[in-house]
């Protein structure tokens, strides 16, 4: 069954996800995932200490499975050209990361995180996996709550950047913003009032014509149909026992999250992955967004 999904964790369509939501609209005990009811923000703290905790505990790396399938996914992190930058927000442990700098000599990448342990994670993951790396730079951001930092685009570049496509050089400390912005399984961890201002500091950070790509959990994925009624904080938004977060995505609030931000609209799709539970005798239907965003070359 692991190698089935990992084989198809790119570009799937094992179903149709009209007839996922057929079987769940459907079935009178998965109601209480259907309908809006008032946020109950109490059940969860409005900071990334769950995360700095998570990461703490998950200390090993264990955790997450490197996400090899990633290249596949976006083709354009291998085909891209010399001295192009990537931001990776929300690193975790490296398993975005580690693929990325694998499969591309010309891209330098950026990492964030809101936990502190998380980066150290990556960090020795890294040097673990990868004899030599110079193309790899980490810091610590909460992107939901603050900016990015002056030398990722500072005002100057941010307002070029607004503006339009040409003139001006980077400040002398400023790498000059960055072409690709990668958010894969970050934004459902983010309280979905802060959503908008995040993506939008992610717009500011990009070049024109840079791109986003996105991966994240889709309405309807078996990890959602399994909170229980109480575990809601709001709609399609749910708190783990741990304290983190997680929201799941329908295309349509995907779109307008990024095109209310100024994105262009690239691709914007379900991936549907279908396994089995021998041991149970269940079908077990995966679903997650994949999309690509562009900054616009002008305004």
């Amino acid at each position: 069954m692991e190698k089935r999904e990992e084989a198809g964790e790119y570009h799937s369509k094992d179903f149709e996800w009209e007839f996922l939501k057929n079987i769940v609209e459907n079935d009178p005990s998965l109601s209480h995932h259907l309908h809006h009811h008032h946020q109950n923000l109490s059940k969860y703290l409005p900071d990334s200490q769950p995360w700095q905790d998570f990461h703490s505990r998950h200390s090993s790396g264990k955790f997450f499975k490197e996400r090899r399938y990633l290249l596949k996914e976006f083709p354009e992190l291998v085909s891209c050209g010399e001295n192009s930058k990537l931001l990776e927000i929300g690193c975790g442990n490296g398993s975005t990361v580690l693929p990325i700098l694998r499969g591309s000599k010309n891209i330098t990448v950026y990492a964030c995180d809101c936990s502190s342990d998380a980066l150290v994670r990556t960090k020795e993951n890294i040097d673990r996996a990868i004899s030599s790396v110079d193309n790899f730079h980490s810091f610590c951001c909460d992107f939901s709550t603050s900016e990015f930092p002056d030398w990722v685009a500072c005002d100057r570049c941010r307002d070029k950047f607004m503006l339009n496509h040409s003139g001006g050089s980077e400040s002398k400390h400023c790498i000059g913003g960055v072409d690709f912005v990668t958010l894969i399984f970050t934004l459902s961890a983010v309280p979905k009032e802060r959503m908008p201002r995040a993506i939008k500091e992610c717009f500011a950070v990009l070049k024109p014509g840079g791109l986003l790509l996105f991966r994240d959990y889709g309405l309807y994925d078996m990890t959602m149909l399994r909170f229980e009624p109480e575990k809601r904080v709001g709609f399609r938004e749910y708190v783990r026992s741990d304290g983190t977060l997680s929201y799941f995505f329908c295309l349509d609030t995907a779109r307008k999250l990024f095109t209310d931000a100024g994105f262009i609209e690239v691709e914007l799709e379900y991936c549907c992955v279908k396994a089995v539970n021998r041991r149970k005798g269940k079908d077990m239907y995966r679903v997650w967004v994949h999309g690509k965003f562009q900054k616009p070359f002008s305004n």
